[in-house]
């Protein structure tokens, strides 16, 4: 962790502190130890902020890029929010738009679905490897069940019940707790890698683990990805482009807003049914996958903001 000077110094290292211990990586604090120097540069004593203060830390920096700054605002603007929780009486930054979201996700379509797990599929018949057999599963429940990357890999023995087909997500990012369903397929392939790898593992152990006993990195399973993308012949366009592990997560959700659109379902009820799901706070987050997608799917777009269009606004990156 670093070191920092101000006022605020052990304040800032309890909320890192508590953050990581809801599972948070936190390994980037830059915008707290910026936040540091500000408060020492303007002469802040006390942890009482006032407004002129907030403005000018609000102020965009030359050369500043717009998601670096909204990064930076809304970093230290949630930290402010903690403390005044904890007691502090201190201003709070104003929330400042930084302009419209431009990042589209890659929604994968029926046909790349099926050749990246036949791609899968094929490599752990070929190779045969803890990694081979894990990442088909690990990329299944991506998918099959719209998961964060780091709440699959989090996974402890005890929290999948391949018996009853559910998993239970203990550590997701908005400290949700939820039990999730497994499909007969997907259950079938969690099976047959505890079968070969996990069957004598303890609850608290991760369910998907390194063969050094660990848990296994998110670096590991993106170069696992890329090689099964090639493999499959799904083309990546590079950084930024994608498509990433995350937008699994993303077709979940088009996919899942699709199929209860055809069910006949109103759309009024399925909406905070997929935002409770996922384990997003809001609607407004869960909102951002559905107007993101609002080109493949004009009709579900089109009978969303009928029932609720009023209930959902624009997304912004904050």
């Amino acid at each position: 962790m670093r070191e920092y000077r101000s006022v605020f110094a052990p304040l800032i290292a309890r909320y890192i502190e508590f953050k990581r211990g809801l599972g948070y990586s936190f390994q980037e604090e830059s915008a707290f130890a910026e936040f540091d120097r500000f408060c020492l540069k303007h002469g802040i004593t006390e942890s009482c902020l006032t407004q002129d203060f907030c403005d000018k830390w609000n102020e965009a920096r030359p050369n500043e890029a717009p998601g670096t700054r909204s990064n930076r605002l809304n970093d230290v603007r949630n930290f402010l929010i903690y403390i005044v929780n904890l007691g502090y009486e201190t201003c709070i930054p104003k929330i400042i738009n930084t302009g419209k979201s431009t990042f589209t996700p890659y929604i994968f379509t029926d046909g790349e679905i099926a050749r990246f797990f036949a791609a899968c599929d094929n490599n752990k018949i070929t190779v045969r490897s803890v990694a081979n057999h894990a990442y088909p599963a690990v990329f299944r429940l991506l998918y099959g069940c719209g998961l964060r990357l780091n709440e699959a890999l989090s996974l402890k023995c005890g929290d999948v019940d391949l018996t009853e087909r559910f998993v239970i997500i203990r550590e997701p990012k908005n400290q949700c707790e939820r039990k999730l369903p497994l499909s007969d397929s997907l259950a079938e392939i969690l099976l047959e890698y505890k079968s070969i790898y996990a069957q004598n593992y303890g609850d608290n152990d991760y369910f998907f683990q390194n063969k050094r006993g660990g848990k296994m990195t998110g670096r590991t399973a993106y170069h696992w990805f890329r090689i099964i993308l090639r493999e499959a012949g799904i083309s990546h366009g590079g950084r930024g482009s994608g498509p990433r592990i995350h937008d699994f997560r993303h077709t979940f959700s088009v996919h899942s807003m699709s199929r209860m659109s055809e069910s006949g379902l109103d759309l009024y009820y399925s909406l905070p049914i997929l935002s409770e799901y996922l384990g997003h706070k809001s609607i407004e987050a869960t909102d951002g996958y559905v107007r993101l997608t609002a080109q493949m799917f004009p009709d579900i777009i089109g009978k969303a903001d009928e029932v609720c269009g009023f209930v959902y606004p624009e997304v912004y990156s904050q």
